[in-house]
């Protein structure tokens, strides 16, 4: 079949069960791409699901339930796709009550994506995203620095936090090369599923990597730079405000074949 899908609770959800969501800001999701039927990363993709709802429900929907119905998304569709499982609670938003609801999934389908091409020029933006260890919804700041960003010249926008800091991207993470070592940023981020892919391939790759403060006065002395999500390993990083950064396409091709390491999966 080639048909993608909107699941709630593995099944077709209705315009009548999906009405409420269009007004609901409250829930938290993970993004995948699925290739052949099978993803990278699973593990982690389960794992920001549990902790994020526990966060901000109290409670989380078990593994086997969701991968069964991340199976049943899959089988309805193409065998490349793109997928999107958020995770919601019926009591809604703008209420105090709603601990004892049990968590629901919806879960999204649609064409593949690989990301852009690069590189890409970000703007500076200093922003701080609230609970940021958690993917929710509704951040309407992230479209709106990405228009900000697309109306000054650029591609897309970097947030530095009140220490300075470069943190992450709108919708990405973000990681340099130093010439020798993998360097990602120290602060308040998303740590997200494609990231720890990649780290944990570089392991066992025997890459070098640290985790330090980067900030824009840094860059003049890193030699590369990338953004990284659920679409892509790393897209290759020109300029970060008025810096410029060496493409280094090395930097680039090690990140993909660290990212292609990773064993594709079944729910």
């Amino acid at each position: 079949m080639t048909a993608f899908v909107v699941h709630r609770n593995g099944r077709a959800a209705t315009a009548e069960e999906l009405a409420p969501l269009a007004f609901s800001g409250y829930a938290h999701f993970t993004a995948l791409q699925v290739r052949g039927g099978r993803v990278r990363g699973l593990d982690l993709h389960l794992e920001r699901l549990r902790s994020a709802s526990e966060v901000l429900f109290g409670r989380a929907v078990p593994d086997a339930r969701v991968r069964s119905w991340l199976r049943a998304a899959l089988e309805a569709g193409p065998a490349d796709l793109s997928l999107t499982a958020t995770v919601y609670s019926p009591a809604g938003e703008f209420t105090a009550s709603g601990a004892d609801a049990e968590p629901e999934v919806l879960i999204r389908t649609g064409p593949p994506s690989s990301g852009p091409d690069g590189p890409l020029a970000l703007a500076t933006v200093e922003y701080e995203r609230v609970l940021p260890a958690v993917k929710h919804v509704g951040e309407v700041a992230k479209t709106y620095f990405l228009r900000q960003a697309v109306e000054r010249g650029f591609d897309d926008a970097a947030f530095v936090d009140r220490r300075g800091r470069l943190t992450e991207g709108t919708i990405w993470n973000l990681a340099f090369w130093d010439g020798t070592a993998v360097v990602w940023p120290e602060g308040a981020m998303l740590a997200g599923t494609t990231m720890g892919i990649v780290r944990r391939q570089l392991d066992r790759l025997g890459v070098p990597q640290r985790t330090k403060e980067v900030t824009p006065a840094d860059l003049p002395a890193l030699a590369g730079a990338v953004v990284m999500n659920s679409w892509t390993p790393g897209v290759a990083v020109r300029r970060i405000g008025t810096v410029s950064v060496p493409e280094a396409p090395s930097f680039v091709e090690l990140l993909h074949r660290a990212y292609q390491a990773e064993a594709l999966t079944s729910p």
